[in-house]
């Protein structure tokens, strides 16, 4: 998600699209908190893991 949201913000900014900016800013935002709350151990969603 980090990478998507990464690929994603370059994009739209890139070229001028502002709705892929902020989709990829939020899909950044998203995916560094569940990266934060899986490195220390938290369930997410009630599920310790996704498979």
């Amino acid at each position: 998600m980090l990478i998507l949201g990464l690929v994603l913000t370059l994009i739209g900014w890139l070229t001028g699209i502002g709705i892929l900016t902020t989709i990829g800013i939020i899909l950044l935002v998203v995916g560094a908190v569940l990266m934060l709350l899986g490195s220390v151990n938290r369930p997410v969603f009630g599920r310790r893991y996704w498979y």
